[in-house]
């Protein structure tokens, strides 16, 4: 007997889609990679959504975003390395390097939380 083909539901569809999205309205910081990595050049920003992927964010228009940048998160003392998906006004579409462990996903959505945003 045959083996039943049973479609992925998640197929075709893009990785920062797929994964469940967390609003947390934080604010952040934006660090330009530069020569030799230095992290001279800051931009603020908010951070709305979180995953295990990636992030929206929401930064002035007028500022720039660049490709590769590292996210600091207010109250997380880790930097994330980011690449932009997307731009769109003033959001930003951002994924994750790497996949951020889930539980430090738990920790950056509690502490939202407990400072009720």
């Amino acid at each position: 007997m045959p083996l039943q083909n049973i479609p992925d539901t998640k197929k075709g569809l893009p990785e920062e889609k797929i994964y469940q999205k967390f609003t947390i309205d934080r604010p952040g910081k934006i660090i330009f990679v530069g020569h030799h990595l230095s992290t001279k050049t800051t931009v603020r920003c908010l951070v709305r959504k979180i995953s295990l992927h990636g992030a929206e964010l929401e930064v002035s228009r007028y500022l720039p975003v660049p490709k590769n940048f590292f996210l600091e998160i207010l109250g997380i003392r880790d930097e994330i390395g980011c690449t932009l998906i997307r731009r769109e006004q003033e959001t930003a579409v951002v994924g994750f390097n790497m996949l951020i462990d889930p539980e430090f996903l738990h920790h950056v959505v509690k502490l939202s939380f407990e400072f009720g945003h």
